[in-house]
């Protein structure tokens, strides 16, 4: 359910223009990331266009957890905007009726999953191991990659009389510390072909495909040990996993923009699902140091084999309404509001032929839909100055309750406030603008059991908050 969360939870972040002022270009247009948030935006153009926007950013995410606090940090340097418009006049060549054809190619980035995570505590109360005994106990649940590597590097035991599993961190009455690393890159990028029709320069329409890719890469490292070394026998033991996932998809997108008069400009657009084909490999290892009977301390090590699994994945439909007021040639105020119900999310046409069905039905119990706001201004100083600013808010996909329990995730939104410059001369631009993101959330490190035989886990917070500057050096011909 997370992943279905993850690629579905598109922001886009385009040119720097758009960025300084938080992305409510739905209604503006003139600017390539508005062909990703509504096409007829491409109608706006009165001249070509080319565009680059390389950024800088870092990444920090603050945990804590058992009464302990780590932070960690990941820098990166990308592009989230390459574009080219061509503006084709009518042959015409009137003010009234069709006045131009423009033509748009380019790719916007969509997500940004690069990140550096540390989480420790001490004094734990539960164990990933009792996450493996409990598997093991259900029954039909033998996994190679988790319970069969606990049990080859002699972390899960077997007792004949009880005729169950078990381990010595449970045995002993816990007390561990605990410590995970997580290690996530990859991008969501969508490149666009777009059509934008200028009626009269009252009415424009637009549409456009696009080709989304889509790669994400994590590798986590949990660790356990017997710091106050008060469990028999056992020391440590490290999993660590890695998941790769890659993914190509295709969607379509409508939209019209109104000018009832010169200084208002209103906007609607329509988002098709986003139908990708994924795939994913994955792998686990395991290892373990304990000391037996005879005083002897044995290291033990375990692989999983590797996992190579293909599916389908379908996002949800997007609708966007959007408004902009100019006021008096000097500035403007923008905003769009952005409906997405990501209930509607679907796993689909699982490699081996699984469909889904209870992956798809949680998803509907956890996730809702949403209103998403952006809103953004920009003033001009001069001729060729100008300075922005925005903010956009993204409330939380989940519910407040699901499966009969609170949802501690209902409360964590997603903030981005924003700031921007820009100059323009003969045909030249340069804008630039500072993003800063601020967000939240629950997530356990292992997963909690699901009977009363083992304590539950107790959930890390993790705040994260993510520093950009966007540059963008553009032409107008």
């Amino acid at each position: 359910m997370v992943d279905a969360l993850r690629y579905s939870s598109t922001r886009i972040e385009g040119t720097a223009r758009s960025g300084g002022m938080g992305n409510a270009f739905g209604a503006l247009g003139g600017d390539f990331t508005s062909v990703g948030i509504n096409p007829a935006a491409l109608g706006i153009y009165r001249s070509g266009e080319l565009a680059l926007s390389p950024y800088f950013g870092v990444n920090q995410v603050e945990s804590r957890y058992l009464q302990s606090l780590l932070s960690d940090n990941k820098y990166k340097m990308a592009f989230s905007n390459l574009s080219y418009v061509a503006t084709l006049k009518s042959g015409a060549k009137s003010e009234t009726g069709l006045v131009s054809v423009n033509i748009g190619v380019g790719y916007n980035r969509l997500a940004d999953f690069s990140s550096n995570i540390l989480v420790e505590g001490r004094n734990a109360h539960s164990s990933f191991l009792d996450h493996i005994a409990e598997n093991a106990n259900l029954g039909g649940s033998w996994s190679e990659y988790y319970e069969e590597l606990a049990s080859k590097v002699d972390l899960l035991q077997y007792d004949t009389q009880l005729n169950e599993y078990w381990h010595d961190i449970e045995e002993d009455g816990y007390g561990q510390s605990q410590r995970k690393s997580y290690s996530r890159k990859g991008a969501m990028d969508e490149y666009t072909l777009g059509v934008g029709l200028n009626f009269s320069h009252k009415v424009y329409v637009g549409a456009s495909l696009g080709i989304v890719d889509l790669y994400f890469k994590e590798s986590t490292e949990l660790t356990e040990w017997d710091a106050k070394n008060n469990i028999l026998y056992f020391n440590d033991f490290r999993f660590n996993s890695s998941l790769r996932t890659a993914g190509t998809g295709f969607n379509a997108k409508i939209g019209v923009i109104f000018k009832p008069i010169n200084e208002v400009r209103l906007g609607a657009s329509i988002h098709t699902p986003t139908f990708f084909s994924m795939n994913d490999n994955f792998e686990t290892s395991m290892q373990s140091s304990i000391t037996y009977d005879d005083g002897k301390t044995e290291t033990h090590s375990a692989y999983s084999p590797y996992s190579d699994y293909d599916y389908d994945l379908e996002t949800p439909f997007r609708a966007t309404f959007s408004g902009a007021v100019i006021l008096a040639k000097k500035g403007l105020l923008s905003v769009d509001y952005e409906l997405v119900n990501y209930s509607a999310t679907k796993f689909r046409n699982g490699g081996d032929g699984y469909a889904y069905v209870n992956e798809n039905k949680d998803i509907k119990e956890v996730y809702k839909s949403t209103g998403n706001i952006r809103l953004g201004g920009e003033y001009r100083l001069t001729d060729a100055f100008s300075a922005r600013a925005g903010y956009e808010y993204y409330p939380s996909a989940y519910k407040s309750g699901a499966f009969n329990s609170n949802q501690p995730n209902a409360d964590m939104n997603f903030n981005v406030y924003s700031l921007g410059f820009g100059y323009k001369t003969n045909g030249f631009f340069f804008d630039v603008a500072y993003r800063h993101t601020a967000t939240g959330e629950f997530n356990l490190l292992y997963p909690a059991p699901q009977t009363n035989d083992y304590p539950t886990p107790e959930m890390a917070k993790f705040d994260t908050k993510v520093d950009k500057v966007i540059f963008t050096l553009g032409f107008r011909f």
